[in-house]
């Protein structure tokens, strides 16, 4: 298996999606912290069902260590998602 290291331009545009297979949307760009990658920008996507679940926002920052894999698409853990949280224990 080989290990291929990705640019943060080759990430940028990438789709994302959360563990559970949910689509999020798309990386818009990297926040860095002193020289080191802090966070990612995503743009959420109308037709996902994050959207309604955010009240509309068009946008969501996602922390470094809720990504879980680069690949064809950027997965991330679900637990990156604010509101999943409250909705879910409000059940």
């Amino acid at each position: 298996m080989v290990l291929k290291i990705l640019r943060i331009s080759d990430v940028i545009g990438m789709k994302i999606f959360t563990d559970g297979g949910d689509f999020i949307g798309t990386v818009e760009e990297a926040n860095l912290l002193d020289n080191k990658l802090d966070s990612w920008k995503v743009r959420i996507a109308r037709d996902s069902g994050v959207s309604a679940m955010l009240s509309g926002a068009r946008g969501l920052i996602i922390p470094h260590q809720y990504i879980k894999a680069f690949g064809e698409v950027v997965l991330i853990s679900k637990a990156a998602i604010p509101e999943s949280e409250l909705s879910e224990s409000a059940e």
